[in-house]
């Protein structure tokens, strides 16, 4: 490994003084809730409302930019389990989610407001200091969190990337639109969830014939979007590209993406659609629906125009158009441990997105491992990282374990699980994982957790 990836180690951090974490989004706030609820002094700083990041609107803590799910809530999914894994070990995300959930079929989805809310109130009840106030470089002489995300405000990168001692890597993330309830046609939509033939159904569907798909294509193939700035490279991730990228990939490409009607029946005509637009209850009051699946970074002129070329939304008032924001991460294979702290420092840790992963779930289980970790390391005792079995160990391994040459960030998934003992038939490998994970996770909570 280069060896100016190895600053000096700090020197002078005390346990008697509080644990100081940057950034108050979903990592920041659960590993701030994992160390105030063990009784240590936690100081967590957010520079909003005085500074936002260009994707951030809220004053809150814990806001939700890009979408109001936490995607899937069955544990057999790789991303399931980790959200049960984080409930058995206590997350205050889990819980806050849990608590302010709407409904979205077999997803995990939020009232974006009450959860933020439900996460201040509960951060107080254990006395962790909220201060709002940008950090323009790393504290000194404490024990330091960075969770500050994607969107790290200038200064403190700078001073990030001077400790790290390499240049940041960053790809694309775009934001999906939500549009008004009320400004729907509800004769050209119709309620259902995939494959759901007994239940009213969670998802609002916009059904396409094939002549309509098609100039639906031709159109978002072929929109105007926002065009990058001098400093910005193109390279969005891969599991979560805008709508117009994956269009220009080929006329079919939606229908086995966003659009594909698989699992769903039109109940005016009895079959099944050419294409469907999917929407996603956002809030409690069901004023607002996401579009599922259409992130994109088209100009919002161009937003309006194509979208209510979809059935359904010809009158669609949109409450949020979708847009583009840089998204930075630190090279983590060959910067951490797997613990969370910095290879030459053990008083500094890094949490959340800005670690490697992608994701809401996957953000806040790294600051929980990190909050964790920090408690264990003001106790003294070992940190024993969850097993690579376990959905929060298989996620600790891949941000610390890859080739740091070629590393890009990850959700959650089980291809970075270890394999399975023996065959098993596809519809069966989710439980299997499952149960290894649970009764992986037990026992290393008996040794670690308190």
């Amino acid at each position: 490994m280069n060896q100016n990836l190895k600053p000096d180690t700090k020197k002078g951090a005390s346990s008697t003084k509080p644990v100081i974490i940057i950034g108050g989004g979903l990592a920041g706030c659960e590993a701030a809730w994992q160390i105030s609820k063990r009784g240590f002094d936690t100081l967590l700083y957010e520079m909003k409302p005085t500074l936002f990041s260009p994707a951030h609107k809220s004053p809150l803590l814990a806001e939700l930019v890009c979408s109001n799910s936490f995607r899937s809530n069955a544990i057999e999914n790789a991303v399931g389990l980790l959200k049960e894994e984080m409930r058995t070990v206590g997350s205050l995300i889990m819980e806050a989610a849990d608590a302010t959930a709407v409904p979205a079929g077999k997803a995990l989805a939020v009232d974006r407001t009450l959860f933020s809310n439900y996460i201040e109130d509960r951060l107080g009840s254990t006395g962790t200091r909220i201060i709002r106030e940008e950090i323009t470089g790393i504290p000194e002489d404490s024990i330091v969190i960075i969770a500050t995300g994607p969107l790290t405000s200038e200064s403190l990168a700078k001073s990030i990337s001077s400790v790290t001692g390499n240049e940041y890597l960053y790809f694309y993330d775009a934001i999906s639109p939500i549009v008004e309830a009320q400004s729907l046609d509800y004769n050209r939509v119709f309620r259902a969830s995939r494959y759901d033939s007994t239940g009213e159904g969670d998802y609002l569907n916009c059904p396409m014939t094939s002549e309509e798909y098609e100039k639906f294509w031709m159109e978002i193939s072929g929109g105007n979007e926002v065009p990058l700035r001098d400093f910005e490279d193109k390279r969005c991730f891969e599991g979560c590209l805008p709508v117009e990228v994956l269009a220009k990939r080929g006329p079919k490409t939606l229908l086995f993406g966003p659009m594909k009607p698989v699992g769903l029946t039109d109940p005016k005509t009895g079959n099944r659609p050419h294409a469907v637009v999917q929407l996603r209850q956002e809030n409690s009051e069901g004023t607002l629906y996401n579009l599922v699946g259409f992130q994109t970074k088209l100009t919002w002129p161009e937003q309006k125009r194509i979208l209510r070329m979809i059935p359904g939304l010809e009158k669609a008032d949109f409450a949020r158009y979708g847009s583009i924001h840089r998204n930075t991460f630190i090279n983590s294979p060959a910067l951490l441990k797997k613990s969370l702290q910095f290879h030459s420092d053990d008083n500094l840790f890094f949490a959340g997105q800005i670690t490697g992963v992608e994701g809401y779930v996957e953000s806040a289980a790294m600051g929980l491992m990190a909050g964790i970790n920090v408690c264990r390391q003001i106790e003294g005792r070992d940190m024993g990282e969850p097993p690579g079995t376990t959905a929060l160990g298989a996620l600790l391994r891949h941000i610390t374990n890859a080739d740091y040459k070629t590393f890009q960030p990850m959700n959650v998934n089980f291809g970075l699980f270890p394999p399975l003992e023996g065959r098993a038939p596809k519809k069966e490998r989710g439980g299997r994982y499952a149960g290894r994970s649970i009764e992986a996770l037990r026992k290393w909570m008996e040794l670690y957790i308190s």
